[in-house]
């Protein structure tokens, strides 16, 4: 028996509902999907680095950029998060990222925190914090904001703050322009 004759069987009401249900049920799947972002595994800084960490957390902003916090799973004080679709992802207390060695990579000063700065591969970029007490990385994805840069601003005053460079250095690149 062919589906035409078979949908004819079905009264009316369920016949006018069935599409438009199985629309709405393909759409809901859908903006699941699209807007569940990955987990991001939250680092494992030694017992030092934690404490900074904890209190960078606490002070980091509430929305940078219009877009508000809204930290990956599972909650942890070494990582935070942004919504600006694709998310901004801040980590601390990780292990020193390798593009760090790079001296021809640096990156910007910001309010006196200086960043060194690597590509992710997919377009965006990967900033980080040396010559502190714990390494912060700020993940910024390709879209997320007209200038790569600008989640900087709004979390270097958090870590200047909270994360101590280590002693005997300095952000000196940072320092002598007023950053």
């Amino acid at each position: 028996m062919p589906l035409r004759d078979l949908l004819n069987r079905l009264p009316a009401p369920v016949r006018w509902l069935g599409p438009p249900a199985a629309l709405l049920g393909c759409t809901a799947g859908l903006v699941a999907f699209w807007s569940g972002d990955p987990d991001v595994a939250p680092p494992v800084p030694s017992a030092e680095a934690a404490e900074y960490c904890a209190a960078l957390d606490r002070a980091l902003p509430a929305e940078v950029l219009g877009h508000p916090r809204q930290d990956p799973s599972p909650a942890s004080p070494y990582t935070a998060a942004w919504a600006s679709s694709p998310r901004t992802v801040l980590t601390c207390g990780g292990d020193r990222p390798d593009f760090l060695n790079d001296t021809a990579r640096t990156g910007p000063c910001v309010n006196q925190v200086g960043w060194g700065m690597g590509e992710d591969g997919h377009g965006g970029y990967r900033f980080a914090t040396g010559l502190r007490k714990a390494y912060v990385e700020v993940h910024v994805p390709a879209g997320a904001y007209g200038n790569y840069a600008d989640p900087l601003g709004y979390v270097a005053d958090a870590i200047r703050s909270t994360v101590p460079v280590i002693n005997g250095a300095a952000d000196s690149d940072c320092l002598d322009d007023g950053g």
